[in-house]
């Protein structure tokens, strides 16, 4: 599942980026319950885009932001309760890693959902069940 995290330049640290994507990654994993899960864990993928001071903006102006943005099937953070607790626990690891350059009416958050049966790993289209099988199955790829 593509996990995105784009913040403005000098917002985090390297060592901050890595543990921010460490943390939104084990966030996703317990909300839903599968900390450990061998197959689901290497799926969540992704990347960290530093984006240039002056070229992020809120309200058409220049501004220092963090965004958040999961890829994932329909199935996935799909509770309204689990969104609530992505959003705001989400918020904070950002806020946190971020030592007060970015305040959290400046961090954004959302998860993007598949067409059930548009889900690709290694080749194969998964459909929610297919795919709630194989994470249920706790077997990699």
């Amino acid at each position: 599942m593509p996990l995105q995290v784009i913040v403005t330049e000098g917002l985090l640290s390297p060592e901050a980026e890595h543990s921010v994507f460490h943390d939104l990654t084990h966030l996703l994993l317990e909300l839903h319950g599968i900390s450990d899960n061998a197959f689901m864990t290497p799926n969540i993928i992704g990347e960290v885009v530093v984006v240039e001071k002056g070229r992020s903006f809120s309200g058409g102006a220049p501004a220092d932001i963090a965004v958040f943005e999961l890829k994932a099937p329909s199935f996935v953070l799909a509770d309204p309760g689990l969104q609530k607790a992505w959003i705001a626990r989400g918020t904070e690891i950002i806020e946190k890693a971020a030592q007060g350059r970015v305040p959290a009416n400046r961090i954004y958050g959302n998860v993007v959902h598949a067409l059930d049966g548009a889900w690709g790993i290694a080749g194969v289209a998964y459909d929610n069940a297919a795919l709630g099988q194989a994470v249920a199955s706790g077997i990699p790829i």
